[in-house]
């Protein structure tokens, strides 16, 4: 991106001071080896001192000096001067290490309603470049979606001056049905139905594309570089074009058994109601999503319809004035809203709630009332409230949670490569 806001938004979230990743190990961390999991360590401190590895993984200084010895060798870690973040010490500070990021490229990609965005990342998780293109205003054919992620790839390629063989995947998030595993969009407001987008463009572009919902990449957005870093289990919702919803028990994000769960914005909430663009009636996202608020805003204001996002902000700036049209459509979005978020904790029962996305500039989505009637309609006896948390981030997050797939699935490739080299 080219202008001042998208420079700034690239500095504030896609540049976090000391590493990246989830801080947590989750209960599946002694499924993983142990050298997979000391980088892992090291990436998500950003720097490690080798005592601090060992007291942090509850392995033996011995095996950790072996292994970081090993890691070394293969060009993966490199030792610094100056202690870690997380183990300043009196006295002279100990030698840490720190990945090694030159080399080993990802991409994120999010395919959207109207601009499409890119970011570039070196193997420790650090931003190079980022872009972002407009997207048509159709729904695309598999060869037509592949020619957008290309251009992508090639604008942030260009653009941080780094050659195509370095490229070691792309993640690509975009809405609708998606089944991660096989890469394959069953259905999407975007794209045609069945669509084997992961295995097309991984043959197209000679590399491993890994194809998932958008939401599940916000989600990773903030596992990795957010407050989720921190925590082992959250849930996100995002309200943008459509309605959205992540979930990460135990460190790790919850896809379902065929990887298509957590579709929160097509559970019902009025049986024979309002129309969604998946073609049924009565989804969460046909009262809240910003196409069925400017559906209602159009007649509300008596306008032609225009762009979702310029029929919202009339509506919104009207609703501020003292509209009362304006203003019914907003409390109406508002308490559908609040039932929907009532339903993921009942159902969940997650410590935290964070509303992210675009949409949460405008207050009705979490106003006191909305967060006073989710409460009222969830049974909280003996428990304490789930707490709801809101990140208004732009589109770049949504590219960075998809870099942040490519990256998780490229480590132990990268590991097993450069110790047979």
């Amino acid at each position: 991106m080219s202008d001042a806001n998208a420079a700034e938004e690239a500095a504030s979230v896609a540049e976090p001071q000391h590493g990246v990743g989830p801080m947590l190990p989750g209960s599946q961390r002694e499924a993983r080896p142990l050298r997979q999991q000391i980088l892992e360590h090291v990436r998500a401190n950003g720097r490690a001192a080798r005592a601090e590895i060992s007291r942090a993984l509850g392995v033996s200084a011995g095996s950790v000096t072996t292994i970081t010895s090993e890691l070394i060798t293969m060009g993966l870690l490199r030792e610094v001067e100056g202690a870690a973040p997380a183990a300043a010490t009196r006295g002279r500070p100990p030698v840490a290490l720190e990945l090694v990021p030159e080399g080993r490229l990802v991409i994120g990609i999010k395919i959207s309603d109207e601009r499409n965005t890119a970011v570039l990342a070196d193997f420790a998780g650090t931003i190079l470049a980022d872009a972002a293109r407009p997207a048509p205003p159709t729904r695309r054919s598999l060869d037509q979606t592949c020619d957008e992620i290309e251009a992508l790839i090639e604008a942030v390629l260009t653009q941080a001056e780094q050659p195509r063989e370095a490229l070691l995947a792309v993640g690509v998030g975009l809405s609708g049905m998606v089944d991660h595993t096989s890469g394959t969009v069953l259905w999407s407001p975007h794209l045609g139905p069945d669509m084997p987008l992961g295995a097309e463009a991984s043959r197209r572009f000679g590399l491993p594309v890994l194809v998932d919902n958008d939401a599940n990449m916000l989600t990773l957005a903030e596992l990795w570089f957010g407050v989720g870093r921190q925590r082992s289990d959250f849930a996100v919702v995002t309200i943008e074009h459509g309605v959205g919803m992540g979930l990460v028990i135990d460190n790790r994000l919850y896809r379902g058994e065929r990887s298509m769960g957590m579709e929160l914005g097509h559970t019902k909430v009025q049986l024979d109601g309002a129309l969604c663009r998946c073609g049924r009636r009565g989804c969460l996202e046909a009262y809240i999503a910003d196409y069925a608020l400017a559906r209602e805003a159009a007649t509300a204001l008596g306008r032609s319809p225009s762009s979702p996002q310029v029929m919202l902000d009339a509506l919104y700036a009207e609703a501020k004035a003292g509209n009362r049209a304006a203003r019914t459509i907003f409390n109406r979005a508002g308490r559908y809203m609040a039932l929907g978020l009532s339903n993921v904790i009942q159902l969940f029962d997650p410590n935290l709630v964070i509303l992210s996305g675009e949409r949460m500039r405008y207050d009705y989505l979490y106003a006191e009332e909305v967060l006073a009637e989710m409460q009222a309609m969830t049974l909280v006896e003996g428990r304490t409230p789930a707490r709801v948390e809101i990140h208004a981030w732009g589109d770049l997050v949504w590219a960075r949670g998809a870099s942040a797939l490519a990256l998780a699935a490229v480590t132990e490739t990268v590991l097993a490569e450069a110790r047979s080299a």
